[in-house]
Order: C-alpha cells, then sequence, then structure tokens
C-alpha cells in the first residue's frame, strides 16, 4: 500500500495530517512540500563557494569579499536559527515558513541583480534571514505532517533530499559557472519559490503553540551571542586566532551566552528550554552532529580543492567527481530512517561516523600529486554511506528527544550546532592546511592536506564514540520535559 493510499478512518496518530480545509492529501505530497524548500536553501551556499572564482573576476572582488560572499550568508543564517523557530511557534508555523522561503527568493533576486561585492554580500545576509526560517521549520512541519509510526521513513527521504543538495551543489555550481552568467546561481530560485508557496499552502497545515510568549530578551542573547561566535570562527584563519579582534569575538560571544544560558533559567517561557538538555539522546546527538559537520564539511571542503588542482580541472568536473561521495546519502538516508526505531538512532549514528572516518583515512592515505581518480571513488564512496546513516538518525532522535509541541525549538538548537560545527570545521582545518601547504601547486597543497584531513578524521572517530552513549528510546520522562 502506498502512502497516498492510507485510509481516511484511521486514527488520529494514523492518519494523514489534514491539510487547511480539511481535505487529506497524500502524505508524499506533504513531505515534497516540506523538502523542496529546504533543498533550495541547502543547494544555494554550496553552489556559490563552487563560484568564487567567477565572482572575483567580475566583480574584481579581493580575497576578503570573497570570503563575505560565504561568511555574510552563515553569519546570518547560523545566529538566527532558532530565533527563526521561536517565530514559527509564535506566529504560525507555516506561515512563518512561507515568509522565510519569500525572503530568501526575494533576495536571491537581489544577489542576481547585483554589480558590486557591496550589494552582493548585503543580499546574502539577507538571504540568510530566509534560510534561517525555512531550515527548522521544514523539521517541524515533517515532523506534524505523517503520522508516528510512519516518522523514520518520512525523515529519512527528508535527509535523502538534503543530502542530494549536498551533491548537486558542486556539480550545479560548475555547470552554471561554466555554461551561463553566475547570475544563474540566484535565478534558479525564483522557479523554485513560484511552486514551493502554493505546494506547502495546499499540503501542509498551520500549527503554532497557542498564548506563547516570545522571548524577545533571549532572541536577542542568543543571535547576538551566536553572531559574536561564528564571525570569530570565520575570522581564525585570515586574522590569526590569537588576534585581539578573534579573542575579542570569542570573549563577547561567551559572556552573552552565559547571560543567555541564566536568562533561560529564570524566564517563564524560554526560547531554548534547558531541560531539553537533561535528555541524554538530545545533548549527545548535537554532540555527534557538530563533530560530524567539523570533521567531514571541513575535510570536503579541502578535498572538493584538491580535485580541481591535482590535476588541474573545471569546477564542474571537480563536482561530478564528487558525485561518488554525495550522491550516497540520497540512497542510504531513507534505509536509515527506517531502520532507526528497530536498531537505534545512537548506533546507526555511530556507525556512519566510522564509516565516515575510515573514508576519510582512506582519501588521505592515497591522496598524492599522481592519484588516479578511480582510488579515490572507493574511499568516498565509504565515506558517503557514512554519511547516509547519520542525517535520519540525528533528525528522529531530536524530535523524539522533546515533547511534539517543543519541536521546532529542538530542531533550531540542533541546526544551529551543526552550522557552527561546519563552520568551526572549515576555519580549523583550513588553519592546519595553511600551515603545512599552499595552493600555489599541486605538492604544496598535499603537503597541507594531509595534516588537516587528519585532524577531521580524529574529530569524527570522537564523534562516533560519544555516539554510542546515545540511548536507544529517550524515557517518556524524559520527553514530557
Amino acid at each position: 500500500m502506498t502512502l497516498s493510499e492510507e485510509s481516511p478512518v484511521l486514527d488520529a496518530d494514523r492518519a494523514p495530517a489534514p491539510a487547511p480545509e480539511g481535505r487529506r492529501v497524500p502524505l508524499w505530497l506533504a513531505i515534497v512540500a516540506c523538502s523542496v524548500p529546504m533543498f533550495m536553501v541547502a543547494l544555494d551556499n554550496l553552489v556559490v563557494s563552487t563560484a568564487l572564482h567567477t565572482l572575483a573576476v567580475d566583480l574584481k572582488a579581493n580575497t576578503q569579499e570573497l570570503q563575505w560572499f560565504v561568511n555574510a550568508y552563515v553569519l546570518s543564517f547560523a545566529c538566527l536559527l532558532m530565533t527563526g523557530a521561536a517565530l514559527g511557534d509564535r506566529f504560525g508555523r507555516r506561515a512563518v515558513f512561507v515568509a522565510g522561503i519569500a525572503v530568501f527568493t526575494l533576495a536571491s533576486v537581489g544577489c542576481g541583480l547585483s554589480d558590486t561585492s557591496a550589494q552582493l554580500i548585503t543580499f546574502r545576509a539577507v538571504q540568510g534571514f530566509g534560510a534561517a526560517a525555512v531550515m527548522p521549520l521544514s523539521l517541524t512541519l515533517l515532523s506534524q505532517a505523517v503520522p508516528e509510526r510512519l516518522r523514520g521513513m518520512a525523515l529519512g527521504v527528508w535527509s535523502g533530499v538534503s543530502g542530494l543538495a549536498v551533491a548537486m551543489g558542486p556539480v550545479v555550481g560548475g555547470a552554471v559557472v561554466d555554461g551561463l552568467d553566475w547570475q544563474w546561481i540566484f535565478w534558479i530560485n525564483v522557479p523554485v519559490c513560484v511552486v514551493a508557496i502554493p505546494l506547502v499552502l495546499f499540503a501542509l497545515r498551520e500549527s503554532s503553540l497557542p498564548g506563547v510568549r516570545l522571548d524577545l530578551v533571549g532572541m536577542l542573547l542568543a543571535a547576538a551571542g551566536l553572531c559574536a561566535v561564528v564571525w570569530a570562527i570565520v575570522h581564525g584563519e585570515p586574522d590569526g586566532w590569537t588576534s585581539g579582534k578573534v579573542l575579542g569575538a570569542f570573549a563577547a560571544g561567551a559572556v552573552l551566552l552565559a547571560v543567555f544560558v541564566v536568562w533561560e533559567a529564570r524566564t517563564d517561557e524560554p526560547m531554548l528550554p534547558l531541560s531539553f538538555y537533561r535528555v541524554r539522546a538530545f545533548t549527545l546527538t548535537n554532540v555527534v552532529s557538530a563533530t560530524m559537520y567539523f570533521g567531514v564539511f571541513g575535510s570536503l571542503f579541502l578535498l572538493a580543492q584538491y580535485l580541481q588542482i591535482v590535476p588541474p580541472r573545471t569546477p564542474l568536473e571537480a563536482g561530478v567527481r564528487t558525485l561518488a561521495w554525495t550522491l550516497m546519502p540520497m540512497f542510504v538516508a531513507p534505509v536509515a530512517g527506517m531502520l532507526t526505531d528497530k536498531v537505534g538512532g545512537g548506533r546507526l549514528m555511530a556507525l556512519g561516523l566510522f564509516l565516515q572516518g575510515v573514508g576519510l583515512g582512506w582519501i588521505n592515505l592515497v591522496a598524492d600529486t599522481d592519484t588516479a581518480y578511480s582510488s579515490l571513488v572507493g574511499p568516498m564512496i565509504v565515506a558517503g554511506i557514512g554519511m547516509g546513516f547519520v542525517f535520519a538518525p540525528t533528525a528522529a532522535v531530536v524530535l523524539g528527544s522533546v515533547a511534539k509541541e517543543h519541536a521546532g525549538k529542538a530542531s533550531g538548537a540542533n541546526t544551529t550546532v551543526r552550522e557552527i560545527g561546519g563552520a568551526l570545521g572549515i576555519a580549523v582545518l583550513s588553519t592546519v592546511f595553511v600551515a603545512h601547504g599552499s595552493t600555489r601547486d599541486p605538492q604544496q597543497f598535499v603537503d597541507g592536506l594531509h595534516p588537516a584531513v587528519w585532524v577531521g578524521v580524529a574529530v569524527v572517530l570522537a564523534g562516533a564514540v560519544c555516539a554510542l552513549g546515545i540511548p536507544r528510546r529517550p524515557r517518556p520522562a524524559d520527553r514530557r520535559s
């Protein structure tokens, strides 16, 4: 029996959630409605990273401006994820989700029309505002649209779509840069928006937490603290980790986040209930997310460049060669989602991180100035399978660790930790790379690549150990808290 054939007389926990006018929609359509906007947001940042060289030429951008084409988005996105989830709880998750899609698309139009670096940086920051509403609420809306017994499968499909965005980012970016003007990186978001907003309004029902008040003080403290920390992370490598600006930003972020924790412990309606962190499954899953994004995406940042430099290839040629790695989650994540309840999310995450560590280490052992691409395919597949075993169980454990009405807050907190882990991984591994090598020639690139990727391997394997401590099922008392 297919998802669209569910009986309308089943109980509320088993039946498809009703759409706005009381009609019933196929569950697969609700999954698509949640996944398409998330795919657009996840794809865009990866596409921009691929096009940086072309942007440098057309906009006459210097190195610092190129960094901010990426960092302006990362900064606003990572700092406002929990705010986006809180606004959804207060004003309606579907309404804020649609607003986020609209803001992201309008900012994409602004990016496409930009003819100076300053304009592009500004609109990239606005894109991050919209994305901060889309990403956490996508998962929240999905969790409420799907019956409990089908949640693992749905989260697996959602995670597979997320993996597809990771896979297609370098390929789409390379294809656009090689065959079209760079502006099309942003114009392709417009038709996605035209389809996504009506689909969301048709297939998903509105939900909110009646009577909830916005924690404005918490929102400001969290955004300011995270902004300071992420700013310090992205400036760590170019400005020096011990520079006054970077250390000052870290210190300011630590103080603001400490005040945020004190405030959240005292306020009646916190933006992020601290009781979440008394649930071992929730806390350890956040640690696992941070270590995975640190190690994997920090390493992938360097390996994508390796494929363009050793030997010299176009962005499209290099992007196609990453598919052996990045396509794997699309196939593995749905299977992992269906296995989560049977095997336990922590065990699957541990297996996935172990496979990622093995794959990264294998790549690092064979990568040299004359390594044939065929020698890299095997370890890429192993690392990609590992990614697939982490994505869906992470989402399932995070949502399963808290009460259903807190799904948005939990998702926002997890996505924030994940993005900070990825930013820190890229910054730290880039620092190790620069200390031992450079991009001037293949040999120097390989000299810097090896020690940097070993750091990524160590962090990923540490995350695998943490994942083993995640209980198979959270206790009911934990979820009620």
